[in-house]
């Protein structure tokens, strides 16, 4: 929906740069354009038509800031948590801290990560708070409250490539009107299955090939009717999906799984040296994994990845 006038706007943000502006002021001049441009398109059945991309991975950005407006988000609940930030260049939520000024939880369990957010000027000029902390489910609810983030808040968005699932499970302690989560396209639209619990799980430890990691989409589904949100799509990259709590829809259509499902073409699967492989489809990484365990949480048993194709 936006290409057109992303292609119009390139040509005036190569004169911003060439007159001083950097390249992140640029983009932000930008993104507040195509956010004016968007809210006078009214309600959108098909959330990836508002995609655009500032400081997000793919077009995170311009979904975020759609939904934001279409649930009526009000000045007191511009708060936000986002956990699996890394050092905060690319995240689905940084437009909305610098653009729109919300109140940030920043959590990644690196160190380093935290240590590169709080030397950025952003730190200061803004509401952030960075935490540098391995989450589990145990601790999750004792991470955020303890922080100072406690019941209704905007946004959270959940990227932390393993037990997303079985985290979002566990938080209460903060009630979100939007929430972004990472779903595995690679588990296909069928089935309700994520990894099994691990407090320990690590991506690229679990499985060489980089694919053995967090729940299908149809699991997060499951979660969020549990939790009182509905679907309401996915990104077109096929990373991340998102729900709203079902009293602030106004009029968004829920989706299921099956409508809403996008498969992912991005070519992310490494060998056992640890090289990218760029394999298209699912199919190989399905038969590299086949005897490793899942949790069908529709039926709470184990099953194996081979079953996904039974």
């Amino acid at each position: 929906m936006f290409q057109y006038y992303l292609d119009k706007l390139y040509v005036h943000g190569r004169a911003l740069l060439t007159i001083g502006k950097s390249v992140n002021e640029t983009k932000m001049m930008i993104g507040k354009l195509l956010i004016d441009r968007m809210r006078e398109g009214g309600m959108l059945p098909d959330v990836k038509k508002a995609e655009f991309k500032v400081f997000s991975q793919f077009g995170e950005d311009g979904i975020i800031q759609y939904l934001v407006h279409q649930s009526g988000i009000r000045d007191d609940e511009k708060t936000l948590v986002e956990f699996g930030s890394d050092f905060y260049g690319e995240a689905n939520t940084r437009f909305l801290v610098l653009n729109d000024n919300w109140r940030a939880l920043l959590i990644d369990g690196k160190p380093s990560a935290i240590r590169t957010i709080r030397r950025q000027p952003f730190f200061w000029s803004h509401d952030i708070t960075a935490v540098a902390s391995f989450i589990t489910a145990e601790n999750i609810n004792d991470i955020i409250g303890g922080s100072g983030f406690i019941g209704q808040i905007g946004l959270l968005s959940i990227d932390i490539d393993g037990n997303d699932f079985w985290v979002w499970d566990r938080i209460s302690v903060v009630h979100p009107v939007i929430v972004v989560a990472e779903y595995n396209s690679v588990w296909g639209a069928e089935r309700a299955v994520t990894i099994p619990y691990d407090p320990k799980f690590y991506r690229m430890k679990a499985h060489y090939s980089g694919q053995y990691f967090g729940c299908s989409l149809k699991a997060l589904e499951i979660l969020a009717e549990r939790k009182g949100y509905a679907l309401v799509g996915c990104n077109s990259n096929a990373n991340n999906c998102f729900f709203v709590r079902k009293d602030r829809l106004n009029g968004q259509p829920a989706l299921t799984s099956k409508q809403a499902y996008v498969r992912a073409r991005f070519r992310d699967m490494r060998n056992p040296a640890g090289e990218f492989t760029y394999v298209s489809g699912h199919a190989e990484a399905l038969k590299a994994m086949a005897d490793l365990p899942l949790v069908d949480v529709e039926t709470d048993k184990t099953i194996q990845v081979r079953d996904l194709s039974a």
